[in-house]
């Protein structure tokens, strides 16, 4: 197996032998990918419903309380948000799971608690398939490869098309938090246009990093349609 690729990302110790097969390698993720989608739920179930209706608000799908989604898969994006986004003066609702967490140390399930709260959103340009498992990606905002592990991309993205999602790190390799907006480089104005002006004018890595970033990005990929092109699906056991 080739060596896994540098990446300029936090990183978590890694505790344990990479596993050296495809069929290893994606019996990792879909361990982790389990466990991800256990914690995002469990985090979940802790917002209150008025801080679900308070950022789908702010991406434009809700008025009061009542909500106006298109589709019903627009509400992974407020989950998304209300999960791994705050003002600098609030706390994130993946931070306060956090502090009352019971997990030992070393577990799986704090390896990817800790990995989520060090989650960065990125903008990916596929660059080719990886020769083991998954998708060599280039973060185009930090300049920086991506080892991205994620059955269903790997299978639906092709050499250079784009992709704008929340990686979460727990390795060597990436893997996304659920959601993706497809993503073409002439809306990168469009999302600076929703952003404060202090914020916009920033460097790009640097605007990447604003908690208002992801928000911009989905408001730009609502606003085209994004759900007409984008489905979620869940992988059967064992895919």
């Amino acid at each position: 197996m080739p060596l896994p690729l540098v990446q300029r990302w936090p990183i978590l110790p890694w505790s344990g032998d990479m596993p050296s097969t495809r069929d290893d390698i994606l019996a990792r993720y879909l361990h982790l990918r389990e466990i991800s989608k256990r914690l995002h739920q469990e985090i979940l179930g802790a917002i209150s419903n008025d801080a679900l209706l308070h950022q789908a608000r702010r991406l434009g799908l809700a008025r009061g309380k009542t909500l106006f989604l298109d589709h019903e898969d627009e509400a992974y994006y407020v989950y998304d948000l209300a999960i791994y986004t705050a003002p600098a003066d609030r706390s994130r609702a993946v931070d306060r799971y956090a502090r009352s967490a019971g997990f030992e140390a070393g577990s799986d399930e704090r390896l990817m608690l800790d990995a989520m709260r060090i989650s960065q959103f990125a903008i990916l340009a596929i660059e080719h398939r990886h020769d083991t498992a998954g998708l060599v990606a280039r973060d185009v905002l930090r300049n920086s490869e991506v080892w991205l592990l994620d059955v269903g991309l790997e299978n639906s993205l092709d050499e250079g098309e784009l992709l704008a999602t929340r990686l979460i790190t727990p390795g060597p390799f990436s893997m996304t938090a659920g959601v993706n907006v497809p993503f073409e480089i002439e809306m990168l104005d469009l999302v600076c246009s929703l952003l404060p002006q202090r914020v916009a004018t920033n460097k790009l890595s640097k605007i990447a990093d604003d908690w208002r970033f992801a928000e911009a990005v989905y408001k730009a990929g609502l606003a085209d349609g994004v759900m007409d092109r984008l489905a979620y699906l869940d992988l059967p056991d064992g895919a």
